[in-house]
């Protein structure tokens, strides 16, 4: 193998892991879930509603402020009308 083979093939090697590198680091910048993808992520049973079980993080520390109806569940509109979590500082 050519010396300058060797390098493109090093360097071409290089830019692949950088770039794949960047993609995840761009992943973990993304916005929060939207109420339905929390829906479909969190709701076990399949009944369309999220009981506290079924819950973990930050939201099922905030189950009674978000069940504006009090009945024990979280519904879809509960979940998209439920206030913004503040941010950390980073």
């Amino acid at each position: 193998m050519k010396k300058s083979s060797f390098y493109t093939v090093i360097a071409t090697a290089v830019l692949g892991l950088v770039t794949i590198q960047t993609g995840y680091a761009q992943e973990d910048r993304k916005e929060p879930p939207s109420a339905t993808e929390l829906m479909e992520k969190m709701d076990a049973n399949e009944d369309g509603k999220l009981s506290k079980d079924e819950l973990k993080g930050p939201i099922k520390n905030d189950f009674d402020t978000i069940d504006k109806d009090e009945d024990g569940f979280l519904s879809l509109e509960e979940l998209e009308n439920a206030p913004k979590p503040k941010r950390r500082k980073k």
